[in-house]
């Protein structure tokens, strides 16, 4: 142990660690977080690497001990530090990890966190590889840094293992590579639905607007992992008419009328607003009414004050039943309650400004200047359907990467102009 190197501040670095890359998980896809507020997660969790890097054997130890929890978020800290040396620390993860599936994320979460200069030698091993979960990494690092690896992409997908086909697919619509799209579209019709899947994502982001497109629609339709992820590309990728007809077939399916307040937004009709603000009188639909309201026309419910305190006697959040093993917060708690009737006199006051018919998105026609916009200034649930938006406009244009560091987006988001 270094002289100045409490063992109670080392490992306190390593719980904050492990803790805030939980929050930043749910952050990523969060309606609340601001590019400033994700900046300063990444930020507080940077500093916390940081002090197991400083630490050094003693920063290793400590992260290394947590390894034994299994869990992602234990990885991950770990995982930074082992890519950034230059033993054989990291292949002792990989090692670990295909016995303990459940911390892969942590490991592919460490290798699109690091700087590419720590990379080079490291990807090229793992593309390598002779386990199937190596080359999964691999592709994954080269999709998280956006580097296109060019002949090897196309030979992941044919790869013998579906884990790493997955990858690839997935990567090939990431990395906007449309040379590989018959390749994908052959893969529509794998047996395996995490295949199919991957391959109608991508290719619809590569530009099909056919058999892919219909996939992804089949998934959208089918409760299970893959339905929100699914219901969001198709609905983003459809003509306005079409994304109606999506949303008429969602009558009967679990969470039906979810699905559609949410759809709503997503495909951002005009005509959909009276609808949304009646929505709001229910305040198991209130919030994400609103948010939906708020993803077509971009009301500014802070500059209007349109938000209002939760309606006298709603619970919201875990019970107080000790008993209770569910701990989770509800999806919408960091939603704000609307005041239905403002945004009724709103709604009045400015509909002329959205004519029917058209795909609005926060008030604007959709565009690669609006998304631009949005990806700069946007919270983050906001920001991931920018980057969908901006490739679906122009396949072949990379995804951009809205789980990626803050610091390194805001390197791209310069780039933009």
């Amino acid at each position: 142990m270094k002289p100045d190197t409490l063992p109670s501040v080392v490992a306190e670095h390593a719980e904050e660690a492990a803790f805030l890359w939980l929050q930043r998980t749910h952050a990523v896809h969060a309606p609340n977080y601001s590019p400033r507020q994700f900046a300063d997660l990444d930020e507080r969790l940077a500093a916390h690497i940081d002090g197991l890097r400083v630490a050094g054997d003693d920063g290793w130890q400590c992260a290394a001990e947590a390894l034994e929890n299994e869990g992602p978020e234990d990885f991950f800290p770990a995982a930074v530090l082992a890519v950034e040396s230059a033993d054989g620390r990291f292949d002792d993860l990989l090692a670990r990890a295909q016995a303990a599936p459940r911390a892969v994320p942590g490991l592919v979460s460490a290798l699109g966190w690091v700087e590419p200069a720590h990379l080079g030698h490291r990807v090229k091993a793992l593309l390598g590889g002779e386990a199937p979960l190596a080359r999964k990494l691999g592709v994954a690092a080269c999709a998280l840094h956006r580097r296109d690896p060019g002949a090897v992409l196309d030979a992941a997908l044919a790869d013998e293992a579906d884990s790493v086909r997955i990858r690839a697919l997935r990567a090939a619509g990431e990395l906007g590579r449309t040379d590989l799209l018959p390749l994908v579209l052959a893969l529509l019709g794998e047996a395996k639905p995490e295949l199919r899947f991957w391959a109608a994502w991508s290719a619809v982001l590569l530009g099909d607007r056919g058999h892919a497109l219909d996939a992804l629609r089949a998934f959208a339709l089918e409760p299970g992992p893959r339905q929100m992820r699914a219901f969001q590309l198709a609905l983003q990728a459809l003509d306005v008419g079409a994304g109606h007809a999506l949303l008429s077939e969602c009558t009967g399916l679990p969470g039906a009328a979810r699905l559609r307040i949410v759809g709503a937004g997503f495909v951002g009709d005009a005509r959909y607003a009276p609808w949304l603000i009646e929505q709001m009188a229910q305040p198991a639909a209130a919030r994400i009414a609103a948010e939906a309201f708020v993803g077509i026309t971009g009301v500014d419910f802070n500059l209007e004050q349109m938000e209002v305190p939760p309606p006298e006697g709603f619970e919201d959040g875990p019970s107080e039943d000790p008993d209770d093993e569910n701990v989770d917060l509800p999806e919408d708690a960091a939603l704000p309650w609307p005041d239905a009737q403002r945004l009724q006199r709103w709604w009045q006051a400015n509909a002329a400004r959205f004519a029917p018919g058209a795909r609005w998105f926060l008030g604007q026609p959709v565009s690669e200047a609006a998304c631009a916009q949005v990806l700069r200034e946007g919270f983050q649930r906001r920001r991931v359907a920018a980057a969908l938006h901006r490739t679906l406009l122009q396949p072949g244009m990379p995804l951009f990467p809205t789980s990626a560091p803050a610091w390194r987006q805001q390197r791209w988001l310069d780039r933009l102009g």
